[in-house]
This record gives C-alpha cells, sequence and structure tokens, in this order.
C-alpha cells in the first residue's frame, strides 16, 4: 500500500474555490490510478474524481463535472483537486484514494489505499 495524506481543506462560501492535494508515499507513485472521493453526514462515501496512471485520462462524477479538476504531478507524488464554483451541497470530507491497475474505478471497494480525510464546508 501507498500513504497518502490530503491538505487544503476549509471553509468557503458559495462560489468560492479551493485547492486540495494529496501526497503519496511508501512505493512507486506512478503505478497507481488516483481517486478523491467524499463523506457526507448521513450519506455514503461518494466517488469525485479519478485520473489515470499517466494523467491521461480523467473521470468525474456528475455533481462535479465542469467544476471540480484532477490531476496528478508524479515528480512530486501529488494528486491536485481544484474546486470551483463550490456550493453548500459540497460540504463534506474530502478522501484521496489509490489503486494499482489501469481502470478508473467509481467503487471505493476498489482502492487499498486511503488517506485521513480533509475537511471541506461549504456555507451558503
Amino acid at each position: 500500500q501507498v500513504g497518502l495524506k490530503e491538505s487544503g481543506g476549509g471553509l468557503v462560501r458559495a462560489g468560492d474555490s479551493l485547492s486540495l492535494s494529496c501526497v503519496a508515499s511508501g512505493r512507486t507513485f506512478t503505478a497507481d490510478v488516483m481517486a478523491w472521493f467524499r463523506l457526507a453526514p448521513g450519506k455514503e462515501r461518494e466517488f469525485v474524481a479519478a485520473v489515470s496512471r499517466n494523467g491521461g485520462k480523467t473521470s468525474y462524477s456528475d455533481s462535479v463535472k465542469g467544476r471540480f479538476t484532477i490531476s496528478r504531478d508524479d515528480p512530486n507524488n501529488t494528486i491536485k483537486l481544484q474546486m470551483n464554483s463550490l456550493k453548500p451541497d459540497d460540504t463534506a470530507v474530502y478522501y484521496c484514494a489509490a489503486t494499482s491497475g489501469y481502470l478508473l474505478f467509481a467503487s471505493p471497494n476498489y482502492y487499498a489505499s486511503w488517506g485521513q480525510g480533509t475537511q471541506v464546508t461549504v456555507l451558503s
């Protein structure tokens, strides 16, 4: 497994932007598909976005498509989630996850490594 640590969460107002980062450690980062999930109170863990090994393919949930952008910086073992036009419904703990392979899974069951999460709160 790879170690993951998220940062960048905070308290913002609707319409604002935030950038989350996830730093990986422990083994070869470039071999993993990376993803962001989120967990809001009373809801199940929700897929947000995923990026392929080389960064050439991305996948987004319908709820964030057009507002969020996932990217990876392999030399620095980092992935980012740029979140624009934030809404109160985006309030959640955001988790970084990693899985070996090639497919951009939307189910959390396929991801073996998880970070501790970072809180994002969006006020109306």
